[in-house]
């Protein structure tokens, strides 16, 4: 039986204590009047325990047994925050139990295994969201508006720019920039979020020639670096960079030109460029802040999510990123990776 929200605030758990784990727990605490953290699930919850610190409200218990919170009618809702190598084994068992899942991206290691995760809750009736928070930034919500609203015109170029950097410390953890644990590199484990928000704004693409590698400054399994030529089902062309090898760490940029305006994208802003010479910035974020590729966003991000996906569970509507959607982010991922082993252009068939 599928798991409903009783009363004013769901119950929540969180599945994962990572790096992550302190956004997803301080969005929680924030969102009190509608989410109750319950529990906190981890292979070795004495050392989670930390997390408590970023919760406002009473301290969740912290376990490593998954049937506590599957087998508990109050907790309907698990974000799960697993590395994708051991996702599939929790998600089965939460479907099963009737529990609803937000996950954090990706869905899988590879478009068999995204599909298989998207089939499970499919079949089991459970609401399946995904967390791209990136979505709810201010600027992608006036962008989201903007494009909406076809002032624009038609859409004729798209560049999707991710200059990020990691050092070699973070790909030293254990699996990580590997296929095994997170299944690839740069565009699956970060370039994923602006893959995922471009075409949210553009539409599908239908053609891709593309090339990968990994540079000499990374020493790791999978690519840091990506760059591909894109043709969208609406008629638009356009460019996909990404790398974790570009220092110093900037922020990644989606510029999309229209018959009528040209938009530029990125976390603390939107600039709108018309053809008659006017400029319009929305959105604008004038706090001073220091880049630092490892601290991630703002809490209020994951907030606004979880509370889209709660109130998507209340109402039987969709959440904000369904597992359908998600999944043609992981096909251009996979496109770009064929046509990089192959040298020859990818038809996606949308």
């Amino acid at each position: 039986m599928v798991k409903t929200v009783q009363g004013a605030r769901a119950g929540v758990a969180l599945i994962g204590a990572g790096m992550i784990a302190k956004t997803h727990v301080a969005a929680l605490s924030a969102a009190q009047d509608k989410a109750d953290l319950r529990k906190i699930v981890s292979r070795r919850p004495e050392r989670a325990t930390y997390l408590a610190e970023y919760y406002d409200g009473c301290a969740p218990d912290f376990t490593a047994d998954l049937s506590a919170v599957a087998e508990n009618p109050d907790i309907p809702v698990a974000i799960v925050a697993t590395p994708p190598s051991v996702r599939k084994d929790v998600i089965e068992v939460l479907a099963a139990s009737g529990t609803h899942i937000l996950l954090e991206k990706p869905l899988g290691r590879n478009p068999e295994e995204a599909r298989e995760v998207v089939d499970i809750c499919d079949h089991a009736g459970v609401t399946l969201g995904v967390l791209f928070q990136h979505r709810m930034r201010a600027p992608s919500v006036a962008a989201t508006r903007h494009v909406a609203s076809g002032a624009l015109g038609a859409l004729g170029l798209v560049e999707i720019a991710v200059p990020l950097w990691r050092d070699q410390a973070y790909y030293d953890e254990l699996g990580r920039g590997t296929y095994a644990r997170d299944g690839g590199g740069v565009m699956i484990t970060n370039a994923i979020h602006s893959i995922d928000l471009a075409l949210s704004l553009t539409g599908p693409v239908t053609r891709v020639q593309a090339m990968t590698a990994t540079t000499p400054l990374h020493r790791m399994e999978a690519e840091d670096f990506a760059v591909a030529g894109l043709r969208f089902a609406c008629g638009a062309v356009g460019s996909f960079a990404a790398s974790t090898a570009m220092y110093p760490h900037r922020t990644e940029v989606i510029r999309l030109h229209f018959q009528n305006a040209s938009l530029k994208l990125d976390k603390d802003s939107l600039e709108i460029s018309w053809r008659e010479g006017r400029v319009d910035v929305e959105a604008k974020d004038d706090a001073p802040r220091k880049v630092n590729p490892l601290l991630g966003g703002k809490h209020e991000w994951h907030q606004a999510v979880i509370e889209d996906f709660i109130k998507a569970i209340r109402t039987g509507g969709k959440p904000m990123v369904t597992g359908h959607e998600a999944l043609v982010s992981h096909d251009l991922i996979t496109a770009i990776e064929t046509s990089s082993r192959t040298g020859r252009p990818v038809e996606l068939g949308n």
